[in-house]
């Protein structure tokens, strides 16, 4: 009996032992970064550790110390199977912040298996955005006291996190058209220790409120766009408070660029008339090297014989006026 038992145990530890191999046999390294497909890439630069870690739509984590070559993908994420999220859910627009000697993952969870809505014949599943805490940049990042952050019954996406004059911590964020048909990007405040959201979201402007973005309505004539997607923050060198944002012009994904008036999230918002980068590029965000030199990090989007082919993309930014400049793309 003690044969079989201890038998038993020895096949158990040579399929856990096999399965972590396997695991590591999956990690891919040396990767350049336009081998990597990945949407909304979000690159936190860590002077603790002198490392780069970029993440996204997957929730997957990759590693470099160069921004050249890359090792990955870590998984990172370790939601809770018992919550609102499911046992498997979908992550979208994952975003890694340092914020008071910790780091927390920002990000879109889905549960497919939860319908919350329909509306004009399209089934809305359970949507939103949360935020999972870590002692380290690689994690693990696992859930914190609160459950939600958002209501239940609104779709919400694309969170990122801004500490605002006031000094408080909030989280950015879009309420999904599917459900309003008129996007919005909205805010609400977090605790403190970003555990939990404070109060009601805000809005903070419409899809409709861009001069660049549009579609055609049933009539072929033209109207806005009802996409708002990827919110970041940023201030430029001369103190200006500005937000990028991503829509269409019909069937060209586009990011665009608004500045508020009053310096605080609470804006008003006044949208720049042309879209900031090339098309089909979008869902950026700014980050400076270790060396100090401000990049952006988006996508580039196209769709190969009917799917979307999104591939990592670094450009060179200026920011040391009232309004950021796009400059060459950087070759890594």
């Amino acid at each position: 009996m003690k044969k079989i038992v201890l038998l038993t145990v020895l096949i158990a530890c040579c399929n856990i032992a096999a399965h972590s191999q396997n695991r590591e046999q999956r990690l891919r390294e040396n990767i350049p970064l336009d081998s990597i497909r990945l949407s909304d890439p979000f690159i936190l630069a860590d002077k603790k550790t002198s490392m780069y870690y970029m993440t996204g739509t997957g929730g997957m984590l990759w590693k470099s110390k160069d921004l050249e070559k890359w090792t990955g993908p870590y998984s990172v994420a370790q939601t809770d199977s018992t919550s609102w999220m499911g046992p498997r859910p979908m992550i979208w627009a994952a975003e890694l912040h340092a914020y008071k000697n910790r780091y927390y993952y920002f990000a879109t969870f889905t549960n497919k298996d939860v319908k919350i809505d329909t509306v004009k014949g399209n089934v809305i599943e359970r949507r939103a955005c949360h935020v999972l805490v870590s002692d380290y940049p690689d994690g693990p990042y696992v859930p914190m006291k609160d459950l939600i952050y958002l209501p239940a019954n609104k779709p919400t996406l694309d969170a990122t996190l801004w500490v605002d004059k006031d000094g408080k911590p909030y989280m950015v964020y879009c309420y999904e058209w599917l459900q309003n048909w008129n996007g919005t990007v909205e805010k609400i405040q977090l605790k403190p220790n970003l555990s939990g959201t404070v109060g009601e979201g805000k809005v903070l402007f419409l899809a409709s409120n861009s001069p660049w973005s549009k579609e055609k309505d049933e009539q072929g004539n033209d109207k806005p766009n009802k996409v708002t997607d990827g919110p970041f923050l940023f201030i430029t060198q001369t103190g200006r408070l500005g937000m990028l944002w991503t829509s269409w012009i019909y069937n060209v994904y586009t990011q665009g660029v608004a500045y508020s008036e009053s310096g605080t999230l609470d804006g008003p918002w006044i949208h720049e008339a042309a879209p900031l980068t090339p098309p089909d590029f979008g869902h950026g965000m700014l980050f400076r090297t270790l060396e100090g030199k401000l990049l952006m990090a988006m996508h580039s989007h196209k769709n190969v014989n009917g799917r979307y082919i999104r591939i990592p993309r670094l450009f060179e930014v200026d920011d040391s006026g009232d309004k950021i400049i796009i400059g060459k793309p950087v070759s890594k």
